[in-house]
């Protein structure tokens, strides 16, 4: 089969987004690099593997979708967000990806293809959505059935540098009772925090690759918000009016008009 002719992904990504979105004069050596060889990995189409939300709600048009792992990375919930799931003084905790020597990341890689206008509108819209991720890496992408060799190559995946001076959304790890409780008070404009992370559980569980990390979240979630109801449910409930001893004990009184006789008067 011919390949198809080169792909303008690299030159309208640069204009578009990458070299007007940064410094167009003096553009990071690191993102010349990545649209280069974005340019010469790819014809026609491109990739992105998706490991939070996009797994169960990519939100852009794509022409196929494919299970599957990388390599050398774990989900982790080290990443704010404050303009979906949760707010500047109260961000909520989302995912990013942790570089470990043989670990494995679960999720679902989606492809574009057809025209440059289809995939600058894809990337346009992930760029926006994944604005909180300063780091785009090109990965290879394996499915189940064969984990030896590589179903794609130079899959675009979203990431976040692992640094809380350079990177402003970076929170890094906690005790997971306070991520927990962090990820059960969380809200933002598109929803709860605890719907991101039981929607993700939910997930993982349809495409049968179930993430140790997320349900042990998930589960400490719950824990919390069963703490948070009952004591909701004692702060709030109605009290009974109480009656004092002494009012139980006195007898309700009755008046009666005595007859005109009966009164005596001075005169």
């Amino acid at each position: 089969m011919p390949s198809p002719p080169p792909s303008v992904l690299f030159i309208s990504f640069a204009l578009s987004i990458g070299l007007g979105k940064w410094n167009c004069l003096r553009p990071p050596l690191h993102r010349i690099l990545f649209y280069l060889r974005l340019y010469i990995l790819r014809s026609m189409v491109f990739w992105v593997f998706g490991y939070g939300s996009l797994v169960w709600n990519p939100g852009f048009e794509y022409d196929e979708k494919v299970i599957g792992f990388i390599k050398d990375y774990r989900r982790v919930f080290d990443l704010a967000c404050i303009d979906h799931r949760g707010t500047p003084e109260d961000p909520a905790r989302t995912c990013t990806l942790e570089h470990i020597e043989g670990a494995v990341c679960w999720g679902a890689a989606y492809c574009v293809r057809g025209s440059p206008g289809k995939e600058r509108a894809a990337m346009q819209y992930l760029e926006r959505r994944e604005c909180e991720y300063d780091q785009k890496t090109l990965v290879d992408f394996f499915k189940e059935t064969d984990t030896l060799r590589p179903a794609l190559s130079g899959v675009i995946v979203f990431t976040s540098t692992p640094d809380k001076v350079s990177n402003k959304y970076y929170l890094g790890p906690a005790p997971l009772e306070e991520m927990a409780w962090q990820i059960a008070t969380a809200v933002g404009p598109c929803g709860n925090n605890r719907d991101y992370l039981f929607l993700l559980e939910k997930a993982m569980f349809d495409i049968g690759h179930e993430d140790d990390l997320v349900i042990e979240l998930a589960n400490e979630v719950r824990k919390v918000l069963g703490t948070m109801a009952k004591e909701k449910k004692l702060v709030g409930s109605p009290l009974k009016p109480l009656k004092s001893q002494t009012q139980a004990q006195i007898p309700s009184i009755q008046l009666h008009l005595l007859p005109p006789e009966a009164v005596a008067m001075d005169l």
